[in-house]
């Protein structure tokens, strides 16, 4: 085999599926890149066996084939070459010689028949929607996700197509996320949960560019994600979700209407007189036209009074103040309102549409 890259397409393809390389594993195969010339186009992949990224690489095959290399190395290799012209050959033997401008090194490689290839997805089921939605959508729901929880069902999140909607929810125990997008077509009704870690790294690779779009297949067992020449298939998490809707509330005792970045620069001071192993809430405390966010810790004492338009009763409620900045980071309106019941029971902060829902539960305090 022999082929010809730039370093900025190598590097690109490279990044593109060392995500899917594990960190661990029993199988050596696994902890390589398999590139395959054996057609008219380039494919790297990797797999860990239960996320699999392919995508074809832009570059000229002069002979073809096909060989897998350790991916750890081929990329901190391929990362410090000059921004040159980059010769890939191979021999009979699995020995892969790489030659850019006066530099020239051989590495042992592997068989490319052994590498796992990504399994075939039956392309009935799928959504469209574009690549920024969907990029999106996870970095506004996931950091509700609870990655190393016992519960395999809270490392993952829903995704629900019904008609032209896709609602996407996360959660970890103590809050939850919820985003709901309309898509431009109508489609059978699914409902699946896909891996956390899957969608972390889907998120880092799809377009910001709403013209982009991305196809989502959906099978029994896998999901299949494909874009810009690159597919990335995830097995899902099997079992039954929450359910949700039973958690969910419109009824309330206390609505407050706040400015967001006000609310949030607020929650972030307040937290500087937290320390980490105290675990201490913010407590607020509304009144008419006004919220007071108030910590008391071995650091010292803060006050803060912001305006507010109030509806219905007063209130003392404490949160966990990390929990309210993740949901406040994702949101863009200027205002946003929240929900309060009493102070054992959730708030919920949501816009008049419920294209965003984040559910969060209230900390025991002592006055």
């Amino acid at each position: 085999m022999k082929l010809v890259f730039t370093k900025s397409n190598l590097t690109k393809a490279v990044n593109i599926v060392m995500k899917a390389v594990p960190t661990r594993t029993t199988m050596t195969i696994l902890e390589c890149i398999l590139i395959d010339a054996t057609t008219n186009v380039i494919k790297f992949t990797a797999n860990d066996m239960e996320l699999g990224i392919e995508t074809i690489v832009e570059g000229d095959i002069i002979e073809k084939g096909k060989i897998a290399l350790d991916a750890k190395f081929f990329s901190e290799f391929i990362r410090k070459l000059p921004d040159n012209e980059i010769t890939l050959e191979t021999d009979n033997n699995n020995v892969a010689t790489i030659y850019c401008e006066n530099t020239k090194i051989n590495i042992a490689g592997k068989s490319g028949d052994d590498f796992s290839y990504l399994p075939a997805i039956v392309k009935d089921k799928f959504i469209t929607l574009s690549q920024f939605s969907l990029r999106e959508v996870i970095n506004q729901t996931i950091f509700s996700l609870s990655m190393l929880d016992n519960n395999k069902l809270m490392t993952g999140e829903l995704f629900e197509v019904t008609d032209n909607k896709l609602k996407v929810v996360g959660l970890d125990g103590h809050r939850i996320a919820i985003r709901n997008i309309t898509l431009e077509d109508h489609y059978d009704h699914i409902k699946v949960i896909v891996p956390g870690k899957t969608l972390s790294e889907i998120s880092k690779i799809l377009s910001t560019d709403a013209e982009s779009m991305v196809n989502i297949y959906f099978t029994n067992n896998h999901i299949l994600f494909e874009f810009d020449e690159t597919l990335v298939v995830s097995r899902l998490i099997e079992g039954d979700y929450f359910k949700i809707d039973q958690m969910l509330s419109n009824d309330y005792e206390t609505k407050i209407s706040i400015n967001k970045k006000e609310f949030m620069e607020s929650i972030e001071r307040a937290n500087l007189f937290i320390k980490e192993s105290d675990k201490k809430p913010i407590i607020f405390s509304v009144t008419d036209g006004s919220l007071r966010v108030n910590v008391k810790s071995a650091i010292g004492n803060f006050d803060d009074n912001i305006n507010i338009n109030k509806d219905g009763k007063d209130i003392m409620i404490g949160f966990n103040p990390k929990f309210l900045i993740d949901a406040l980071k994702v949101i863009d309106e200027e205002t946003i309102d929240i929900y309060m019941v009493n102070p054992k029971s959730p708030c919920f902060i949501r816009d008049r549409e419920q294209s965003y829902i984040y559910l969060i539960l209230p900390v025991n305090f002592v006055v």
